[in-house]
């Protein structure tokens, strides 16, 4: 298929959707996609400026085949999706060579991430050797040039040293290893940005320090050729400012280290070897070389290797770093333990069910990546200014010089000089590169240590503007886990077919064991109920077997999703599901209606079963409410929020947890499907909704939603449809999520609005805006200090991220 030029973004969107969904569905059916759209992620070096960040994603973007590009300042990586047919890796990679930047390689046998780090810790090992080559020369340049303007006796104290021209030709030499030294890197990238026509921070520094040296250079070697009192050196507008952007870009870099401190923490969290029983014999090996099946065992004090389920042995696992929660959580046989978890007291042994990339910390750690190098929406308004930044800076310093020179004449050349100098320093677009990235790196790494796991940055931005929470009630609100409390019968459906309707509250087991009629009730309801998957469905199941009965086995099972199931359990047809699936069928659910009044206001939701066409009983499950559920909910109103409950369960049953949770709109007898539309409804009304929900049968509403919420269970990561996963199924960590998104919009804002406002303010006052009203110019030694300054402030506002605490 030949390229026709780039898509417009909706369209390559769409493209995007549909083509994963046909890789999904080859995956599933075990064949390949002829037809699809690949995603490559390629570490990118050489970086310096938002200007640079627009360069790469404009040279991939030519590749044919690409559809989408995102490039991150921040975490240095470029994220591509281009189909598969036409484009790939050694395509995009020679783009970006093209471009002018490098590529990071990645050796066999290395992650990606470890190479990312050694990589960024050699250059700021680079740059701190440029930096001190720099300084030595740097230092002394900064002193012959700066003291004999501190006053007339300093001066002539200079003078009697040494006559101007010579102290002119020690600056040349001290300046010039810097300029030629350290300052290389700049011309190096500087030129090439130049002359494929996308200047950037580089070609600014590069234009602004060779101006003043090279100026400099004639008034020191042919005075005679500049205009009469005009022949002054500004040496140090090119060594010390050179040397002050290393520094800034040094601190930069220690600071962009600490911006991935939660990542680091991640990473270290797995151990590098495991116990593994094999042949026999207990032996330690790379943790690499585990395989699904191995029995592994763990004493105390040692972090889980993989994932598994113990086998044998109990003990207590921390688990904060996955879930958030500090307290530990006890492990016994048939448990699920997560690799990289910590266990406490006791020791046991587990068998492997995820080891490498298909463990919960690896999925985790891959979603806090994709997380940090996407771009939310209100980055947008920074490439957009950013696009035409540069150019317009260099208009800026064209007239500039222009105005000093109108203004002044020849004898102006001087300050015509340094006056453009120090707009094309100042105006280096760093921070603004840095405003948006370094923030979502940090909220999104603080995230993942609560718990909470963001799929990307327009989730971590959307989540701010939530207006309404809809709230799905099963797994959510309640534990997910219901129990057979009630079951009711109508004479003569079961074995026994004798006896008066009976009633029985003690729960599954011995209770509803009580009699024969009930105990054939039951175990023909378990046996339909044992192929859903639903949990009203496994607790009736669960009742059946603690009642030590034997399920059956279904044929012609059919389910009807939200409503009910339908099957041939020993020849007889056997139907359980909410009165409007019963009354579909034409059964007068009247016998009960006295019952269900009943389990209805004491919250439980009741259900009827039918054998043989006919009416058979009543039963009723009960799930119980989370502990944390009301002091959640208590917390997500505080923040303004317009709380609404939306479950299948009928109205009565609805309204009975509502009122003891003290939620006021309930949304009861919804369908799966209807739960998406309920959204949609609070959509056109103009408000942003967000739907939470532990993700079974909710795709379509976690879907529909402004941003979609997954409870997890900590082992749990994989909720495709959702934008957020909440990995301990505490719903306290919605408000968790929602206050961290809006502290880290809080945080981008206040990047965005200085790193535009320094810039709308220091250019003019670079350009000499204030000289006619006090006299006052800006030093290009200033101006280097300021830009890097700039970007270092940045840094650290995002690093506040860091310390916000959220309870």
């Amino acid at each position: 298929m030949a390229a026709e030029g780039p898509l417009q973004p909706d369209a390559a969107a769409a493209e995007i959707g549909v083509a994963a969904e046909i890789g999904v569905a080859a995956k599933e059916i075990g064949v390949a996609a002829e037809i699809g759209v690949a995603a490559a992620e390629i570490g990118v070096t050489g970086m310096t400026c938002a200007a640079c960040v627009g360069r790469v994603e404009r040279a991939l973007r030519k590749v044919p085949g690409v559809l989408d590009v995102g490039v991150n300042l921040a975490t240095e990586r470029a994220t591509i999706h281009y189909r598969a047919g036409e484009t790939g890796p050694p395509h995009l990679k020679a783009a970006i060579r093209r471009a002018g930047y490098g590529v990071l390689a990645v050796p066999m046998g290395t992650l990606r991430v470890d190479a990312e780090r050694e990589a960024r810790e050699r250059d700021r090992r680079l740059l701190l050797r440029s930096l001190g080559f720099a300084a030595v020369f740097a230092v002394p340049l900064l002193l012959v040039s700066m003291l004999p303007m501190m006053g007339q006796s300093m001066h002539q104290g200079f003078m009697d040293v040494l006559p101007m021209n010579v102290w002119n030709w020690v600056m040349l030499a001290l300046a010039t290893p810097v300029q030629f030294g350290p300052g290389l890197r700049f011309y190096r990238t500087g030129m090439k940005a130049l002359l494929s026509g996308s200047p950037d921070m580089n070609t600014l520094v590069m234009m602004g320090t060779s101006a003043a040296y090279f100026y400099s250079l004639l008034a020191t070697c042919a005075p005679g050729l500049l205009p009469a009192g005009t022949a002054h050196v500004y040496f140090e507008a090119s060594g010390v400012v050179i040397t002050l952007i290393l520094l800034g870009k040094y601190f930069e870099a220690l600071a962009r280290g600490r911006t991935s401190e939660a990542m680091k923490k991640l990473l270290q969290l797995s151990p590098r070897t495991a116990r593994v029983a094999r042949g026999g014999t207990e032996e330690e090996l790379p943790v690499d070389e585990v395989l699904p099946g191995d029995l592994i065992s763990v004493r105390p004090g040692e972090k889980v290797p993989v994932d598994g389920v113990v086998r044998s042995g109990q003990s207590f696992v921390d688990e904060s770093m996955i879930t958030g929660e500090a307290i530990p959580v006890k492990k016994g046989q048939g448990a699920k333990v997560v690799g990289g978890t910590l266990n406490t007291t006791g020791a046991f042994a587990f068998e492997a069910t995820a080891v490498g990339e298909a463990t919960v910390l690896a999925q985790i750690i891959r979603l806090v990546e994709t997380a940090q190098g996407s771009k939310p929406p209100i980055q947008g308004l920074a490439d957009r200014v950013v696009a035409v930044f540069t150019p317009v800076v260099l208009g800026i310093a064209g007239v500039t010089f222009l105005s000093w020179m109108l203004a002044k004449g020849t004898g102006g050349l001087s300050l015509a000089l340094v006056n453009t100098v120090a707009v094309l320093i100042i105006a280096c677009p760093c921070a603004m590169g840095l405003a948006t990235p370094t923030s979502i790196m940090v909220g999104t790494g603080k995230a993942a240590e609560m718990g909470v796991l963001f799929r990307s940055g327009s989730a971590l931005q959307g989540l701010e503007k939530i207006e309404v929470v809809v709230l799905d009630k099963t797994g959510t609100l309640t534990q997910g886990r219901p129990r057979l409390t009630d079951l009711v019968d109508l004479p003569g459906q079961g074995e026994a077919g004798r006896g008066e309707a009976e009633r029985n509250e003690a729960g599954p087991g011995a209770g509803i064991a009580g009699t024969g009629e009930k105990r054939e009730m039951l175990r023909l309801v378990a046996g339909a109920e044992d192929r859903s998957e639903h949990p009203v469905a496994r607790a009736i199941v669960a009742a059946a077997r603690e009642a030590g009965l034997t399920v059956p086995a279904a044929a012609d099972f059919e389910s009807a999703p939200g409503l009910g199931i339908s099957a041939l359990v020993e020849g007889r047809r056997v139907q359980v599901g909410a009165d409007r699936y019963l009354s579909g069928f034409g059964l007068d659910l009247s016998p009960f209606a006295a019952e269900a009044a009943r389990l209805g206001d004491e919250g439980k939701t009741p259900l009827y079963a039918a054998i043989d066409g006919r009416l058979a009983a009543i039963l009723a499950v009960s799930d119980p409410i989370k502990d944390g559920t009301p002091t959640a909910l208590s917390a997500l109103r505080h923040l303004g929020l317009r709380l609404i409950m939306v479950t299948g369960d009928n109205r009565r049953t609805a309204a009975a947890l509502a009122k003891r949770l003290g939620l006021f709109e309930v949304l009861s007898e919804v369908l799966p499907a209807g739960k998406a539309e309920a959204v949609r409804r609070l959509q056109e009304e103009g408000r942003k909704v967000a739907f939470i929900s532990d993700g079974i049968n909710d795709a379509p509403a976690l879907a529909q939603a402004d941003v979609g919420l997954a409870v997890g269970t900590g082992t749990d990561v994989a909720v495709e449809t959702a934008d957020v996963i909440l990995m301990s199924g505490d719903l306290r960590q919605a408000q968790r999520a929602i206050l961290l998104s809006r502290a880290t919009l809080r945080n981008i804002r206040q990047n965005l609005f200085w790193a535009f406002a320094y810039n709308l303010v220091l250019i003019p006052v670079a350009a000499g805006a204030l000289y006619p009203l006090s006299g006052w110019l800006l030093s290009p030694m200033l101006a280097g200090a300021a830009m890097g300054l700039s970007s270092v402030f940045v840094l650290s506002n995002a690093l506040r991220l860091r310390r916000v605490r959220i309870s």
